[in-house]
C-alpha cells in the first residue's frame, strides 16, 4: 500500500515532492504495464484549479488501478464433459427392473480413473450408487467391473474424453448384490478348497521355528502366478465357467492351484494334483484364453492350467528342489529345534 500524506491546503495548492508509486505489475493481459506518476517535482509554486476533493479523488482512483493490476487474473477451465452411463439395480426396490442411469460428469473435478469418476457420482449425483473399493492401487481386487465391455479394474483404467459413453457393469455372469456389487462367495469358497498354503507333511511341529530354503531358479518358477490379486476378472471373462461355475473351478482358482503345486518348498503335490483329477475341476478349460485377454495385472491364466494338464496327464513332473531343508530328526540326542508341542 502507498502511503500519500497531504500536508496541507490553502488557496492554492503549494508543490509537493512526489516519489514513484508505482513499479512494473502483471495485469490480467499478462504483459507487463507502469503506472503513471501522480505528479512532478516542481521547484516553484503553480497554481491550481482543482479542488482538494477531487485530488483524493484522483488518488483513489489511481490505488485501485494499482490494487487491480496486482491482483491475479481468474482462470477460468473449460468443462470437460463425458458421459457416463452405470448399471443400477436395487433389491430393495424389487419392482423395479435393472436399468442404466446416466450422468454427465466434468472430468476437470476427478482423478484419471474410472473409480474416480465413480465416486464424483456418488458425491456429486447419487450417493445411493454402490460399488467397492479399497486399496485405489491395483492391489487388492476390490473394484473389478465391466468397463466399455472388457473385465478390469476401476481404479486402474483411465478416462479418456471422448464423444461416446461410459459404459459401466457389473462383472458377467456373476449374481448382483446391489448396482456394481456382485456374490463372490462360491468364487472365494473355490480358492479355499485348494487350500492355498504351503504343506509339508511331518513338520506340523516345527512351522514357524526355522526357515524354508528355496534356490533363486526354483524361486523364479513361482514369477507370474503369485501376483495375482484375486479380483475375479479372468474367472467370469470364462464362458466355462459360465455353464459350470458350480463344478468348473475356473482360471483364477487354477492359476492359484499351479502356484502352490510347482513351489519347490511344497510337499503335497501329488495329492493337491489327486483332487484335480476328475472331469470338471480342469478339463471343462476349452483354452479360449479370454482369462488371459482380460488379466488386469498381464498375467497368463491359460499357461498355468496347461501346465496342470501336463502334469495330471504325466507329460510332465514336478522338479526336486535344488535346496532341502531336511526334518530335524529329536533323537540325535541334541535337539537344535525345541519341538512345539500342540
Amino acid at each position: 500500500m502507498f502511503n500519500l500524506n497531504i500536508v496541507s491546503y490553502t488557496n492554492q495548492l503549494k508543490s509537493s515532492t512526489i516519489l514513484s508509486l508505482c513499479r512494473q505489475v502483471t495485469c490480467q493481459s499478462s504483459y507487463y504495464r507502469t503506472c503513471r506518476f501522480l505528479s512532478s517535482e516542481k521547484k516553484a509554486e503553480t497554481p491550481t484549479s482543482k479542488p482538494p476533493n477531487e485530488t483524493n479523488n484522483i488518488i483513489a482512483s489511481e490505488l485501485a488501478l494499482i490494487k487491480r493490476c496486482k491482483t491475479p487474473p481468474e482462470e477460468k477451465e473449460t468443462p470437460k464433459l463425458q458421459t457416463v452411463r452405470v448399471y443400477r439395480w436395487n433389491p430393495e426396490k424389487p419392482n423395479i427392473k435393472p436399468y442404466m442411469q446416466q450422468f454427465s460428469v466434468d472430468l476437470n473435478k476427478c482423478g484419471t480413473m474410472v473409480l474416480d469418476v465413480l465416486t464424483l457420482i456418488k458425491a456429486q449425483h447419487d450417493p445411493t450408487l454402490s460399488y467397492r473399493r479399497s486399496c485405489r492401487e491395483g492391489i487388492c481386487g476390490s473394484c473389478s467391473m465391466n468397463i466399455n465391455g472388457v473385465n478390469t479394474l476401476a481404479c486402474i483404467t483411465k478416462v479418456k474424453e471422448s464423444p461416446k459413453p461410459i459404459v459401466i457393469y457389473p462383472l458377467p455372469h456373476a449374481y448382483v448384490i446391489r448396482d456394481l456389487v456382485t456374490d463372490m462367495e462360491e468364487f472365494l469358497k473355490q480358492y479355499q478348497s485348494i487350500e492355498p498354503f504351503l504343506k509339508r507333511p511331518g513338520e506340523e511341529n516345527f512351522v514357524g521355528i526355522r526357515q524354508v530354503l528355496q534356490s533363486q531358479r526354483d524361486r523364479d518358477k513361482i514369477n507370474g502366478l503369485y501376483e495375482c490379486i484375486l479380483c475375479g476378472c479372468c474367472t467370469f471373462a470364462c464362458p466355462p465357467y459360465w455353464w459350470l461355475g458350480d463344478k468348473y473351478l475356473g482360471p483364477a482358482t487354477l492359476l492359484q492351484a499351479y502356484r502352490w503345486i510347482i513351489d519347490s518348498r511344497d510337499m503335497a503335490h501329488k495329492e493337491r494334483l489327486s483332487k484335480l483329477r476328475d472331469f470338471y475341476s480342469v478339463y471343462r478349460c476349452h483354452t479360449i484364453f479370454n482369462c488371459t485377454k482380460t488379466c488386469p495385472k498381464g498375467l497368463n491364466p491359460g499357461k498355468a492350467i496347461a501346465e496342470i494338464k501336463r502334469l495330471l496327464a504325466g507329460l510332465a513332473k514336478k522338479e526336486q528342489p535344488d535346496m532341502e531343508t531336511p526334518l530335524p530328526n529329536p533323537c540325535n540326542g541334541e535337539e537344535i529345534y525345541q519341538c512345539r508341542e500342540e
